[in-house]
């Protein structure tokens, strides 16, 4: 079955409301650290940060699946996968799903969304354009 697009404030109200739910962010350290992370602080829960691909050769994180074994993600967890844009997380979520993982999301537009006519990311759609809180880590 195909992973699922939900929209970043679909994804949020699910996070608080659902125990089950688990936000897993894939992007890289530096993005983590540059551009900030979701803080999901009100819901009691902090974002998994596992990146799908190693900076800076960009190769797949072989130890994806592993990595989210030990995060503590089962089978019956409702997992949120978050890039950037919107492209990491789906293939991570498809890996996921594959891997027995079968509620696994794709949070479309990711954390900064597509570039605005300005050529800036994080106006336009995705988590911060949704005015959800984040924070610099």
């Amino acid at each position: 079955m195909p992973v699922e697009d939900i929209s970043p404030r679909e994804s949020y109200e699910a996070l608080k409301s659902d125990p089950d739910a688990i936000l897993v962010d894939v992007r890289t350290d530096a993005e983590w650290n540059f551009v900030g992370i979701p803080d999901l602080s009100e819901a009691g829960k902090r974002p998994v940060l596992i990146p799908w691909q190693l900076y800076p050769s960009m190769q797949v994180n072989g130890a994806f699946i592993e990595h989210l074994h030990r995060a503590g993600a089962t089978p019956l967890s409702k997992l949120h996968f978050l890039c950037r844009s919107g492209a990491r997380s789906l293939a991570a979520a498809q890996a996921a799903q594959a891997a027995g993982f079968p509620d696994s999301y794709n949070v479309a537009d990711g954390f900064e969304g597509p570039v605005d006519a300005e050529g800036h990311r994080g106006r336009v759609a995705g988590w911060k354009a949704s005015d959800l809180p984040w924070r610099q880590r």
